[in-house]
This record gives C-alpha cells, structure tokens and sequence, in this order.
C-alpha cells in the first residue's frame, strides 16, 4: 500500500527576512505527531507549550491545571491530519506562549509518498530558527542587534547566552537528523509515530 503525505510550507510570521521549512509527513500523523516534527525542523528545543488553530478549532494537548480542559479547546492527538488538512488550506501553529512565535502553515500538496523518499523529512528552508526565549518576533530584532553590534550595551551578554548563533545558517541535513531523533524519542514515550 501507497502511504499518503502532506507537503506543507511552515513559516514564521513577523519575521523579515522569512524564517521557514517545508515538510512532508505522513497524511496519518496526528497533530500532536506534526508538533514534533515542525519542532525538530525548526529548530525549537519543546519547551514550551503549543496549540494548533485550525479553522477557528483550537488544538493542543490537554492540560487540567485543577480547573478542566480550557473551553472550546480539542485533544490534538484525537486529530489525524488527513481528517482535518486540505490542500491550499492555512492554519497556525503557536509556540511558546509568552513569546507568541506564531508559525503561518499552507498546505501544499497531499498525494502518494514518493517511492525510496523517507517521511517525515524537511525538504527545504531558509534561515535559522530564533533562540528560545529571545523575545518572539518583537524582541527578536532587538536580540540580533545586540548580537551583531559590539557597542550595543548587552553585546558581550547575548553572545555569551546565544554562543555563534548565525541568523541565516540553516542545514537541511541538522533538520532531518533531529526529526529522526524527536520521533525516536516520541515513540519511545509512547506518544506516536508507532509507539
């Protein structure tokens, strides 16, 4: 049997020059399965948390701090995404709510996996990701400021935080090792991809 993907163009919105990734993965992912894999080829460590909007449906791991489930909120991993994903649709990811990294996804394609191609992988991209916790996409063209500019006040701080963090480095090869990884260690906890 054929398996089904999903191509889709993940991209960080209020960012200039545009940080983004294009991905396939299998059409029988769950959302809580994209959530890795966008995490791994962005870049991101999973340290905070995330949901999906999809149209006007809030998706995301539920949480019951002592109150319940936040109202109107669906369990992300009940949701496959050949169940709620069309093609030349938009949806977004949001990660990390204090700094609100908003991710813009398209749709791109959906079809037939191609023959002796491995899925999930990062297929393209442009851009490192942001460092995590540096601001979202208000702080972080203070933070490069700061890191480009050896007069800037906090200079000698940034650079000793973020080490030789290079905004327009992106290796194609790091992403999909780190999908490798992240999907490894998600079936190992029992959170999908055949775990």
């Amino acid at each position: 049997m054929v398996e089904k993907v999903v191509r889709l163009r993940v991209q960080l919105e209020g960012i200039e020059p545009g940080i983004w990734r294009r991905i396939v993965v299998p059409s029988s992912y769950t959302l809580t399965e994209l959530h890795a894999v966008i995490q791994s080829a962005m870049g991101w460590e999973d340290s905070h948390l995330h949901m999906f909007e999809i149209e006007g449906k809030r998706c995301e791991i539920p949480y019951d701090g002592g109150l319940g489930p936040e109202p109107d909120s669906h369990d992300e991993s009940g949701h496959k995404l050949k169940d709620v994903l069309s093609s030349g649709m938009e949806f977004s990811y949001l990660y990390d709510f204090g700094d609100d990294w908003t991710h813009r996804i398209i749709v791109e394609d959906q079809g037939d996996a191609e023959e002796g191609k491995q899925v999930p992988a990062c297929i393209a991209g442009e851009r490192a990701c942001p460092p995590e916790d540096s601001g979202g996409p208000f702080g972080y063209p203070e933070f490069l400021d700061a890191l480009s500019d050896p007069d800037h006040p906090e200079h000698e701080d940034i650079v000793d935080w973020a080490g030789e963090f290079d905004p327009a480095a992106f290796n194609i090869a790091q992403a999909n090792n780190l999908i490798g990884a992240i999907c490894a260690i998600y079936r190992e906890r029992g959170m999908g991809f055949g775990g």
